[in-house]
C-alpha cells in the first residue's frame, strides 16, 4: 500500500508509506495528487524537475508538496510519477504527468495547501503524516 487516507474531522489527512524516506516522499506526493485527482491515470510525458531546500525532514517535505501543489495550480499539470533525491537540506526530484484535462481526470479534492498541523516524518519505520487544508 502506497498511502490511506486517515480520519480528520475538517480535512484530509493521509499516511504515506515506503520501504525507505525517498519512497514515502514519493509516495506523500502520489496521495496529495491522487486525492485532488486520479493520478494513476496521468499519462507520463510531461517532465518537470523539482528542487526545495529545508532544514530538517520536515521542512522539505512542507515545501515538497507546497511545490507539487503548486505545479498543479499554476501550470494544470496532473503528476503521476516521481523520483526522489534527498540530501541533507536539499530535495531534487524529476516527476512526470501531463496537462489536467477534466474529460479524462476526474477531480476529488480541492486541496487549497500543505499545513505543517499534524505532519510527522518518522524515520525508524518510514512513513509519512501529512494534513491537508481543503
Amino acid at each position: 500500500m502506497r498511502y490511506e487516507v486517515l480520519e480528520h474531522t475538517a480535512d484530509l489527512m493521509v499516511k504515506a508509506y515506503g520501504r525507505t524516506l525517498k519512497e514515502c516522499f514519493e509516495n506523500a506526493a502520489f496521495a496529495m495528487m491522487d486525492q485532488i485527482v486520479d493520478a494513476s491515470s496521468a499519462d507520463l510525458s510531461d517532465e518537470v524537475s523539482i528542487t526545495v531546500e529545508g532544514t530538517d525532514l520536515e521542512e522539505l517535505l512542507y515545501n515538497f508538496l507546497s511545490e507539487v501543489l503548486f505545479i498543479f495550480d499554476a501550470k494544470g499539470l496532473v503528476l503521476g510519477k516521481f523520483d526522489v533525491d534527498l540530501q541533507p537540506g536539499r530535495l531534487e526530484c524529476k516527476a512526470w504527468g501531463e496537462t489536467f484535462d477534466p474529460e479524462k481526470h476526474s477531480p476529488k479534492s480541492d486541496i487549497k495547501a500543505v499545513t505543517y498541523h499534524e505532519l510527522k516524518v518518522d524515520k525508524d519505520e518510514p512513513s509519512i503524516t501529512v494534513l491537508f487544508d481543503v
